[in-house]
């Protein structure tokens, strides 16, 4: 749009968090501005509510908005205009806020010669969010900066920089000064505390220059923990008095600056001393005007010197081995480590050993830099004296003395590994206790060098062990070694092998295959002598699969070399190999193919025979089982047993038609069981042209037959003599007679026939027409008559000797049985 309003502030910079009000006009002229068009505002992005719009005098229209406090230094109000459903900007102004000035602090000056001016610096205080300037003001005065005589120029710092320059042409360097910083932005002034001040006084000197005095005729070298220095001082400040300070630190380590002072400036060198020997320090110097006020100068550069040597202050604890050369001559091995009795004791730079008094003249038998040595000795020498020195002096002499073995040994020496790289080894102290011990390690048995020996003493008598952390590896077998130390002899030497940690085994012992069969195999192994530094073998195990990848195993003792697999397959592949394994580890060996021996012809048929048999049993079996089902209603064939062919001749004696037959008691306790009773079931049959009713080896019986009984055992043979007949063989037996539905009792029929059994022409009656029921017109059966002519005689049931015991299963109708 044209320019048709605008927005009128009473300030544009506000205090951050006061509120603020603002009117936008919208002239007459404007061709956009409707009779009913509405003035909104904006806040940033924000819509903020107007507080009322009206028409002015001059057809122009205002709107006034008070704003809420503002709490962001910067803000943009926006006066928009609604046209065509768009919102319009018609002006903009920017909302600026923050605080007055805080009054700067910490303002101080120093007067620098090398620049020749007066340098002020201070702290402009917390952030006002707001433009800010700083001047730094100053004037003379004469009197205690009470009055003001003289106004010095403005200093403008640069890039609001809290530091600016007075040139010397502004000052005077022994007259007072009154100086202040004042600092100014949109919302007001703050002013700092004044300061008066001399120049000269406030002067601040270039540090000096540090220098280590040259030892030359005229000056003594330092002693032991002490440093000669010597200073420069800066060339302007040369003219005016000043007095310096000292501060030393150790190189290395975390002590603090020790400060030494005041020196005075016209000294120019020092011996500074009470340090520690053979130790690097480092040194810094600084200066300020003296007696008159000024300014202490910056720390010079540093200077790192070292302290001269001293004789090393150190306890040497030494161990030997002899070896006799012949009867005159002794080989003396011997060995020391230097044990420090102060902190900062000297360093060691050779190490000494002389035969005892012995003047420095006389070659001394060893002069090494190692912590051992080699020499020998004549076979009467019980001693020799060791030092340790540097170009400062020498230690005091240790005497070694060659102890005879003498003492008690120790007792139950023993090793356990901690860790990979430390071994524990124990005993227990023999009595009279030692006053110290000696321990050697070494990997395997120690060689005649002793290159490869560690070793360490212990003072401590008491003790009953020690902890080896020094040269142990892992998979590396140690000899060690313990000797005890009496007051003037030593006990005999005891040993000790020991690793820190084992290794799994290397290899595997190689399968072999020895025998083999139809469904077993033989392997066997030569197992593997043991490696230094492999755990023991604890056990075997072997492996084997078949051609269905099915796998199977076995475990067995560490001293085993050989296994006969068992249940194998004929004519079949196996894969075979065998594990070694100990407590650190297992380790396979290559594998082994083998094929079993297949089977022969003649096998084959007789595994094939057995086969068909058993198909042929288990055929039977079923078909038996299946016809001779209890459940079965139909059976394939009559259960009717046959007298002909049945056992009952050899049961039940035969006796003559004459013969009174002798019953035994119903209750007699010798009465033979029955063995078998096999039920009929009812069938009306009308008699065959073949039958008569008055037959001699039958009776007209009236009723089916409802039983067979025997009696006896059947596996028991007949004691009772038989007459040998070819025709007329006697058979006793019984019949019960009875209706299964009819409700009155049954009956039974005795018969003493002599006609043969089936042994005559005459065809034998049905198993259905041998006997058959006579039933009343109400279905019940009619008491049987004795007939005068017939052989059947009737008598009460219980009296019929096969009947005894009957118990008769599907025939409830034989109430009286």
């Amino acid at each position: 749009l044209e320019e048709c309003g605008r927005i009128s502030l009473p300030a544009s910079t506000v205090r951050l968090g006061d509120s603020i009000t603002a009117s936008c006009t919208v002239s007459p002229n404007c061709s956009r501005l409707g009779s009913e068009a509405q003035i909104l505002w904006k806040l940033e992005t924000e819509p903020q509510p107007g507080e009322r719009q009206r028409r002015l005098e001059d057809g122009s229209q205002e709107s006034t908005i008070t704003l809420p406090p503002l709490h962001h230094p910067r803000a943009l109000l926006s006066c928009c205009l609604r046209w065509e459903n768009t919102l319009q900007i018609l002006d903009q102004a920017e909302l600026v806020a923050g605080y007055p000035p805080a009054a700067p602090h910490n303002l101080s000056c120093l007067m620098n010669l090398t620049t020749n001016s007066l340098i002020c610096q201070w702290e402009p205080g917390p952030d006002n969010h707001l433009p800010t300037n700083f001047t730094l003001k100053s004037f003379r005065s004469r009197g205690n900066c009470q009055t003001q005589e003289e106004p010095i120029p403005d200093c403008v710092p640069k890039d609001a920089e809290s530091r600016c320059s007075i040139p010397r042409k502004h000052l005077q360097l022994y007259q007072n000064m009154g100086i202040w910083v004042q600092a100014e932005n949109a919302l007001g002034t703050g002013k700092s505390p004044e300061l008066c001040l001399v120049p000269m006084d406030v002067v601040k000197l270039e540090p000096p220059t540090l220098w280590a005095l040259a030892p030359s005729p005229e000056v003594a070298p330092p002693q032991p923990g002490c440093l000669l220095l010597r200073w420069e001082l800066w060339k302007p400040s040369l003219y005016i008095d000043q007095k310096c300070e000292l501060r030393h630190q150790p190189q290395l380590g975390e002590a603090s600056w020790a400060l030494v002072g005041p020196l005075l400036s016209q000294t120019l060198q020092y011996e500074l001393c009470g340090l520690l020997p053979s130790t690097a320090y480092t040194l810094q110097m600084r200066c300020v005007r003296w007696p008159l006020p000024g300014q202490w100068s910056d720390w010079s550069p540093s200077l790192i010197l070292t302290t001269a040597q001293q004789a090393p202050i150190v306890r040497l604890d030494t161990w030997w081995r002899q070896r006799q050369l012949d009867p005159r001559t002794v080989a003396v091995q011997l060995f020391w480590k230097p044990v420090p009795l102060d902190k900062y004791s000297g360093q060691i730079q050779a190490y000494l050993v002389r035969p005892p008094g012995q003047a420095g003249a006389v070659p001394a038998l060893c002069n090494t830099t190692e912590l051992s040595c080699s020499f020998r000795l004549p076979s009467v020498a019980r001693e020799v004296v060791l030092v340790a020195y540097n170009t400062a002096g020498t230690s005091r002499p240790t005497p070694v003395v060659f102890l005879e073995s003498r003492g008690p040994p120790l007792a139950r020496l023993h090793t356990t590994a901690r860790d990979p790289h430390s071994l524990w080894v124990g005993w227990e102290p023999p009595s009279p206790r030692p006053r110290g011990y000696v321990i050697e390690w070494g990997p395997g048995a120690p060689s005649p060098s002793g290159s490869n020996v560690t070793w360490k003493m212990e003072h401590n008598g008491t003790i009953s062990g020690t902890l080896l952390q020094e040269n142990i590896r892992p998979f590396q077998l140690y000899e060690i070694t313990v000797t005890p130390l009496y007051q003037d002899t030593v006990g005999p030497s005891q040993h000790i092998y020991a690793y820190s940690q084992e290794m799994a085994p290397s290899h595997t012992p190689e399968l072999h295959l020895k025998h083999i069969g139809k469904t077993w195999a033989q392997l066997e192994w030569e197992p593997q002598t043991p490696e230094l530094g492999k755990s023991p073998l604890t056990h075997y195990t072997v492996f084997w699969t078949n051609a269905q990848d099915q796998s199977f195993f076995t475990i067995l003792n560490a001293s085993s070399h050989g296994l006969v697999l068992h249940g194998l397959e004929p004519a079949s592949l196996y894969h075979v190999h065998l594990m070694a394994s100990s407590k650190a580890g297992s380790t396979n060996s290559t594998g082994l193919t083998l094929m079993t021996l297949a089977l022969e012809e003649s096998e084959l048929h007789v595994l094939l025979g057995l086969f068909g048999l058993l198909i042929l049993l288990i055929c039977l079996c079923g078909a038996s089982r299946f016809c001779c089902r209890p459940s079965r209603k139909n059976r394939l064939w009559p259960s009717v047993p046959d007298p002909a062919h049945s056992s009952l001749g050899s049961w039940v004696p035969t006796i003559m038609v004459e013969e009174a037959f002798q019953l035994p008691s119903l209750r007699d306790p010798g009465m033979p069981p029955i063995t078998k009773i096999t039920v009929l079931e009812e069938e009306e049959k009308k008699p065959g042209p073949w039958e008569s009713s008055d037959s001699s080896g039958t009776c007209g019986l009236p009723t089916l037959v409802q039983a067979y009984v025997l009696q006896g055992d059947p596996r028991t043979p007949s004691t009772q003599p038989q007459s040998q007949s070819s025709t007329n063989d006697q058979v006793l037996y019984g019949q019960v007679l009875g209706s299964p539905t009819g409700p009155g009792p049954g009956h039974y029929l005795r018969c003493d026939s002599t006609q043969p059994l089936l042994g005559g022409l005459t065809p034998s009656p049905k198993f259905y027409e041998n006997l058959w029921f006579q039933a009343s017109p109400l279905g019940t059966p009619e008491p049987l008559v004795p007939n005068q002519d017939d052989d059947c005689v009737f008598g009460p049931l219980l009296d019929f000797p096969l009947l005894q015991g009957l118990q008769v299963h599907g025939a409830e109708g034989l109430g009286g049985i």
